[in-house]
């Protein structure tokens, strides 16, 4: 829930004044970029940061550049400027289960659980490479090192067109980075990426616009014609939305900053904050949001509720595929798994790989 994690060492926070640095990287407009003219910082977090800061007289966030690496490793660790102290926190992270809530403590969500897994694979002729329906038995799946949704969240997530989990004998690759990830898809390295199901369209070049960019938004043109998702808003990973505040295990700055951030969350500013940053569908809503100003976007929607082909980006399910035993007997490809401890799994192939 919204108040999830709020306590009385927030009245502490607000007795004694207390100054934070919170870290974000600059490569993933709305939620944390630069501006390429007057290089200020900007996004969702930092918006959200400031004006915390302004509401609450005893609080200060400093918001400053760093790499996510220094934040989330790309082999499920938190980042070395966390466990240092030299950052009191991370912004825009989406609290997940498995690796994220065993080795980091974090702050309510900012926004809700919007942050929907997927699964992209190429195309050819429009036609993609995994279906939908596949239960990835055998097949290499590549994860975003450093981001969610993490290399173990596949385990938490079901195919949305069989309604199943996935097979225990996916074979995990890891790319340090989104640009990683993709050239690994694009040169055969994996059969598909585990990946934010809204990632290719951030990282289109008609979606730079005025921001500093630090990826190659041409390695991701042909969306829709090239590659597409055939998954999408699997959302089983999380365990809340993206939140302000990632920090190392015990750390207070959660429980300091709750209550300002609840406060904060409430008023006509938050809403002018998500507004600004075209995120009113994924805010959490209060008095000063307009009635029925929600919508859901495709990736978003579940895999079987998308119609029409892959050329917007997004493939519908199709028709179950079906299969012919020696006896000539139609049956459905789709099939029952047992998932068993998925999570330790995973780790284990990732080690190996």
């Amino acid at each position: 829930s919204l108040l999830r994690g709020i306590s009385f060492a927030s009245l502490a926070g607000a007795a004694h004044g207390w100054t934070f640095k919170f870290g974000m990287d600059i490569d993933w407009k709305p939620y944390a970029w630069q501006n390429a003219t007057t290089m200020e910082l900007m996004g969702l977090g930092k918006d959200i940061a400031d004006g915390m800061t302004a509401l609450c007289d005893n609080l200060t966030i400093e918001s400053v550049q760093t790499n996510w690496l220094d934040c989330w490793t790309s082999d499920g660790q938190l980042g070395p400027k966390l466990v240092d102290g030299t950052l009191d926190a991370c912004m825009t992270y989406s609290h997940g289960r498995g690796s994220r809530d065993t080795n980091a403590d974090w702050s309510i969500a900012i926004l809700d659980d919007n942050k929907p897994a997927g699964l992209m694979t190429l195309l050819t002729n429009g036609v993609p490479s995994v279906s939908g329906w596949d239960d990835l038995a055998g097949k290499t799946v590549i994860d975003v090192g450093g981001w969610a949704p993490t290399a173990d969240g596949i385990g938490y997530v079901t195919n949305k067109c069989s309604n199943m989990p996935y097979s225990d004998s996916i074979i995990i690759v890891v790319g340090p980075e989104n640009d990683d990830a993709m050239n690994m898809l694009r040169n055969g390295t994996g059969d598909a990426v585990f990946i934010y199901a809204d990632q290719a369209a951030l990282y289109q070049c008609s979606a730079v616009g005025d921001a500093t960019v630090t990826f190659n938004c041409s390695l991701w043109d042909g969306f829709g014609t090239e590659y597409a998702y055939v998954q999408t808003g699997q959302k089983g990973y999380a365990l809340n939305g993206t939140t302000l505040a990632m920090t190392k295990p015990g750390s207070m700055v959660p429980g300091l900053i709750n209550g300002c951030l609840a406060e904060f969350m409430q008023t006509k500013e938050y809403y002018d904050v998500c507004l600004k940053n075209g995120m009113v569908d994924q805010c959490y809503p209060n008095s000063h949001f307009p009635v029925g100003s929600s919508t859901m976007a495709n990736y978003e929607k579940p895999t079987n509720e998308l119609t029409g082909d892959c050329s917007t980006g997004y493939c519908p399910c199709g028709p179950e595929p079906t299969t012919t035993t020696a006896a000539g007997v139609t049956t459905s490809s789709a099939v029952a798994v047992s998932f068993g401890p998925v999570a330790g799994l995973l780790s284990a192939l990732i080690a190996s790989s």
